[in-house]
């Protein structure tokens, strides 16, 4: 960690931990493209139900983020008895609420369905949909812990199996269940339930092999310092997570307007820019132990190298990505929807004007990353609470005001650029002060 060289060294994290983020877009990917063979009601209660999957996943990154940053930090100061009773903190405050996260939803079911942007149509979709998918929570939570903490360790092979087991499960549960058994919108919810437990499953047991840290309950310390400690570490990814539960909703509810059509095809864009930004998400993540050992060290410089090693990979994989996708963005959605040209009409143009600022977003995810990790918890707030708190919410409430549908369609473009102007005064201070080693 603090002597191999940096691209080789970021590309041998990255590669698992990339293929992880990619097979986790995968889980709604699926769900999206087998349930879009149903019809259009269906496609938009699953993109409805991902706000409250996008809280589960808060909570996950949350305490997997927080608990997994200290772990780096300890290891490169060679405390292992504090790295292990932080990795069993997080796993297990995790469980526990997801536990509470399922009670509650299985208990205001309906009125989180309305609250989402469920219209009439899509509201029975959406209850036989979310509350299947609402049993998931610990396993999803505590998956998310589990996966994060084996990549700060600097083991992402062992995260990335137990990953891939779950999303291979699911897209062949989700045919299977969808109309085999002819199960509709339920086998979606179904295959994707199952596929998480078999992943939670198997991350248990790979977390017991090799050099991980095991996670034991003696070692359960819910106490203040260590709680802390995950707030200031997992705060960023809770805001950024958190938000975009938020700005997803209120996506919805602007997009509901104009009809379901508009509702499904916001959701598609939507998924599809989160898989392409996954592989950047992934590159970071294997950027994050390197940074986390060499901080912890005091070997600054390598936290520099790495850092821009990893802007440099991503803008060019974005910009490529954009430029394919402006091209062939009616024919992408169409995967998802052929049988609806509303659905490919608003999908298209709102594609379009997403990819025209994705690139930016490099910067703004780094840059978070790295502030998360070498622990400035102000900044790195600031920045994750950007994209879809301080722009993306008074965008989609203003510009479809004026711009009508066009205006929900170019909010999350809006936002990004915004978002990177914001980050660039909040980063560079502290790319400056590190141009010393300790």
């Amino acid at each position: 960690m603090t002597t191999a060289p940096i691209p080789p060294l970021i590309g041998s994290l990255a590669v698992p931990t990339i293929i992880s983020m990619l097979i986790t877009s995968f889980y709604v990917m699926a769900d999206t493209y087998f349930v879009g063979k149903i019809d259009t009601q269906a496609t938009a209660a699953v993109g409805i139900s991902f706000s409250i999957m996008a809280i589960i996943q808060a909570f996950g990154f949350f305490f997997g983020h927080g608990s997994g940053n200290y772990i780096s930090r300890k290891l490169g100061a060679r405390d292992y008895q504090s790295a292990e009773k932080m990795a069993a903190t997080g796993f297990f405050c995790a469980f526990i609420m997801g536990g509470i996260i399922t009670a509650t939803g299985l208990a205001l079911l309906t009125p989180i369905c309305l609250a989402l942007g469920s219209t009439p149509t899509i509201l029975p979709y959406a209850e036989t949909y979310l509350g299947i998918i609402l049993l998931g929570a610990p396993f999803m939570a505590s998956s998310l812990v589990l996966n994060n903490q084996m990549r700060f360790q600097g083991n992402a092979v062992y995260a990335m199996i137990g990953i891939m087991v779950g999303a291979v499960l699911n897209i062949g549960l989700d045919p299977l269940l969808i109309f085999v058994f002819d199960m509709g919108i339920a086998g979606a919810a179904w295959a994707t339930l199952i596929s998480q437990i078999c992943s939670f499953s198997i991350l248990i047991y790979m977390d017991s092999r090799g050099e991980n840290i095991r996670i034991r309950l003696r070692n359960f310390t819910p106490k203040a310092a260590f709680l802390k400690e995950i707030v200031y570490g997992g705060s960023p990814s809770l805001c950024r997570q958190g938000l975009s539960s938020v700005a997803t909703i209120l996506l919805n509810v602007a997009a509901g307007r104009y009809g379901d059509a508009a509702i499904a095809g916001m959701s598609i864009v939507t998924r599809i820019c989160m898989f392409i930004n996954s592989f950047v998400v992934g590159f970071g993540q294997g950027f994050q132990p390197v940074c986390g050992y060499n901080y912890g060290a005091g070997i600054y410089t390598r936290v520099r190298q790495g850092f821009w090693f990893c802007i440099k990979v991503g803008v060019i994989f974005l910009t490529v990505c954009s430029i394919v996708g402006y091209i062939y963005a009616p024919e992408i959605v169409s995967w998802f929807r052929k049988e609806d040209p509303e659905v490919i009409a608003v999908g298209a143009r709102a594609l379009r004007w997403q990819l025209i600022t994705l690139p930016l977003g490099t910067w703004v995810i780094l840059c978070n990353m790295l502030l998360q990790t070498i622990r400035r918890p102000v900044r790195a707030v600031l920045l994750a609470s950007s994209r879809q708190g301080l722009f993306f919410i008074p965008f989609i409430l203003i510009l479809p005001h004026f711009l009508g549908l066009q205006g929900v369609e170019m909010s999350q473009a809006a936002a990004d650029l915004c978002s990177f102007l914001f980050a660039l005064p909040i980063a560079i201070p502290v790319l400056q002060s590190l141009k010393h080693d300790r």
